[in-house]
């Protein structure tokens, strides 16, 4: 069996590497849970690299179904070219679709598969892929024939917690939830995307991050790619940690709500003018 024991441009708890080890030797799906920004769909793209497998996203949205996954029969194709065309219209293969997750199951090796943000979905979509997820086979009922994985894929499926899943079927997996990042794991998180950021820009950049991060009245709290991108705006535009001590430049980069941004502007002036009063009194 290969172990996934991550890759070099994708930073993994200890904990998280163990869940999808375990995932892959009990071959069960694993639901990985974390607020926005946490690196849930990365995680797949990072075990395709690290295992050299195959990756195929399903990625679902509100009007998703579970049959959409599995195979479409084409019958407005199949009625036109009854009408129109040369073919062969008793041969109904030719007019079923694989879905992803049919994709997966058909394969002749062994595939990543991402089901991403399966909370988008109805709350009965999770309920109709169990037999299938538990399973891994499907029956075609317009020919007759059942689609058995001839490798059981490596299924990692993501929720923003949306809506709970049905308790059956998380029965059927392995569950992780990551945490976000404290400060020494984000570190070496951004040194990944900027190897050579300068250490004390950095360290000021994080204090200010963490900082926005401890308001509880933000409607939503900075996630790691906005500070990712936060930080790429500071080094191209030249900003020094001086110039993020006295201020937090690029705020629209990290806070992406009017009132968010009210919160901390008028909180950050406050701030700063008791700190400059501090260092004031402490030279004279």
């Amino acid at each position: 069996m290969n172990y996934f024991k991550g890759t070099e441009d994708y930073v993994i708890s200890k904990d998280l590497r163990d869940n999808v080890n375990v995932s892959i030797a009990l071959q069960r799906p694993l639901i990985v849970k974390g607020e926005p920004g946490t690196g849930k769909t990365l995680l797949a793209h990072s075990i395709a690299k690290g295992l050299g497998k195959k990756l195929i996203i399903w990625n679902i949205k509100s009007t998703t179904k579970a049959q959409e996954g599995l195979y479409l029969y084409d019958t407005v194709q199949r009625l036109n070219d009854a009408r129109f065309g040369d073919n062969d219209i008793s041969d109904i293969k030719q007019y079923i679709k694989m879905g992803k997750l049919g994709e997966a199951f058909a394969s002749e090796e062994q595939l990543v598969l991402l089901i991403d943000e399966i909370d988008k979905a109805d709350i009965e979509f999770p309920n109709d892929l169990l037999n299938e997820i538990d399973e891994m086979s499907f029956y075609i009922p317009e020919t007759k024939e059942t689609i058995k994985a001839k490798n059981r894929p490596i299924v990692i499926i993501t929720s923003n917690s949306e809506k709970e899943l049905p308790d059956p079927f998380l029965r059927r997996c392995i569950f992780h939830y990551i945490e976000f990042p404290e400060q020494e794991l984000m570190e070496e998180i951004v040194h990944v995307h900027f190897p050579k950021i300068e250490k004390k820009l950095l360290r000021e950049a994080l204090k200010k991050f963490y900082w926005i991060r401890e308001f509880d009245m933000l409607r939503k709290k900075p996630s790691t790619s906005e500070l990712i991108d936060w930080l790429q705006a500071l080094i191209l535009g030249g900003i020094s940690e001086k110039d993020v001590e006295k201020e937090i430049p690029f705020l629209g980069t990290l806070l992406k709500k009017k009132e968010d941004i009210d919160i901390v502007q008028k909180t950050g002036k406050t701030h700063y003018a008791y700190n400059t009063s501090m260092r004031t009194r402490d030279v004279y």
